[in-house]
């Protein structure tokens, strides 16, 4: 049996710290769910065994409309990766077909994010 275990409470802090620390102060807006007006879709894990996490959580670029979704993980010793399966992405609108696309990328990182925690996904 896993030691993962879906955390469907808000994103653990330890997220926003570390990312910060390893990208810089102020790098890590998107985590905070109050810098959204729309709710935006996460998902996170942790290992209880070890302590370590992952979660898929939104991220764009300069361009406001243009996002993807990204796994991180949190070794149980400290740091943050970006875990690369290919980043799901989408743009963002207020269209049901750009909602639609969105949720078919979440669901994809998701579904990256589970190999990961099964073993049969790569870093």
């Amino acid at each position: 049996m896993s030691a993962w275990r879906r955390y469907d409470s808000p994103l653990l802090p330890a997220f926003h710290e570390r990312f910060e620390k390893r990208w810089g102060e102020g790098t890590a807006p998107f985590l905070d769910p109050e810098v959204h007006e729309q709710p935006m879709p996460r998902a996170q894990w942790i290992n209880i065994d070890t302590g370590a996490a992952l979660a898929v959580v939104p991220v764009w670029t300069d361009d406001e409309h243009r996002r993807s979704f990204a796994m991180f993980y949190l070794p149980p010793a400290g740091d943050i990766w970006l875990l690369r399966p290919g980043i799901p992405d989408y743009i963002e609108s207020e269209n049901l077909r750009s909602i639609t696309l969105r949720n078919d990328a979440f669901k994809k990182a998701v579904d990256h994010a589970k190999a990961f925690i099964e073993g049969s996904g790569n870093l």
